[in-house]
């Protein structure tokens, strides 16, 4: 079965009758990444946010669902959805991959480790109004 990446690519490549170096050079991006990605069945890491941006602009798609797609693909699970975020049905806000990516990665942490993360981020977070 393909993965979350390999299918949105996929689609769109049939859906608009477009070959991979069509969305390569649409998007500014090697041709060769952009098969990669379309093939791999497994990402081993998340894209660089250029080639992302690229394979968006490439494909005509908005970022965050590539990045979206991406980051599953990686076996990274990303909270939320952009079209509940807004809650009013208007745009979404900004997604920061980083905060995707903490919040995936800490469920792949033991139960001790995710209480040491906590007891730093709750650290970071006591010594943050000071440092203002």
């Amino acid at each position: 079965m393909a993965n979350a990446l390999q299918q949105l690519i996929r689609e769109r490549l049939d859906r608009k009758s477009w070959s991979y170096g069509d969305v390569a050079r649409r998007g500014g991006v090697p041709r060769s990444t952009v098969h990669h990605l379309a093939t791999t069945d497994r990402v081993v890491r998340m894209p660089q946010a250029a080639t992302l941006e690229g394979l968006a602009k490439g494909l005509e798609l908005p970022l965050d669902t590539v990045r979206r797609a991406a980051a599953e693909a990686c076996g990274i699970h990303v909270y939320g959805s952009p079209s509940n975020a807004a809650g009013d049905g208007g745009a979404a806000p900004a997604v920061d991959p980083e905060v995707d990516v903490l919040i995936a990665s800490v469920q792949k942490l033991s139960a001790d480790d995710r209480r040491h993360v906590a007891a730093l981020v709750e650290s970071l977070l006591d010594r943050a109004p000071h440092e203002k």
